[in-house]
């Protein structure tokens, strides 16, 4: 039986691929429609052969759903699957004290990947 730690760590090794993250972004950008995986390829300039590869390993992580239309295959990012992985990273923020260590980014901003330290005193 996998474990919640066990599902944290495959989504993570699956967007440990710039390529998957490139693709998981693009879809994210897409939403809710998707795009099929010929347009993925196209727009990231990812030969054909390997799409598919990176697109199994983003639905085995939970991270795409695929569906058929047609003669093609349709993905969409799976959302809550991101937003399950930010709440587990940060099930104990603060010593449980979310308030303190509340984002102060707005949409649109610059994300920071230097570490900040609390401005709570």
């Amino acid at each position: 039986m996998e474990t919640q730690q066990d599902h944290v760590i495959r989504l993570l090794e699956a967007l440990a691929s710039p390529v998957r993250l490139d693709i998981y972004r693009l879809l994210v950008e897409h939403e809710p429609d998707g795009l099929v995986a010929g347009d993925i390829a196209v727009r990231l300039d990812i030969p054909g052969n390997s799409i598919s590869f990176h697109l199994k390993t983003l639905q085995y992580a939970g991270l795409v759903s695929g569906h058929r239309e047609g003669r093609y295959q349709r993905y969409r990012a799976c959302l809550l699957a991101v937003e399950g992985l930010i709440a587990y990273l940060t099930d104990n923020c603060c010593g449980h004290r979310p308030e303190l260590c509340a984002s102060s980014a707005a949409p649109g901003d610059e994300f920071s990947f230097s570490c900040r330290q609390s401005r709570a005193k």
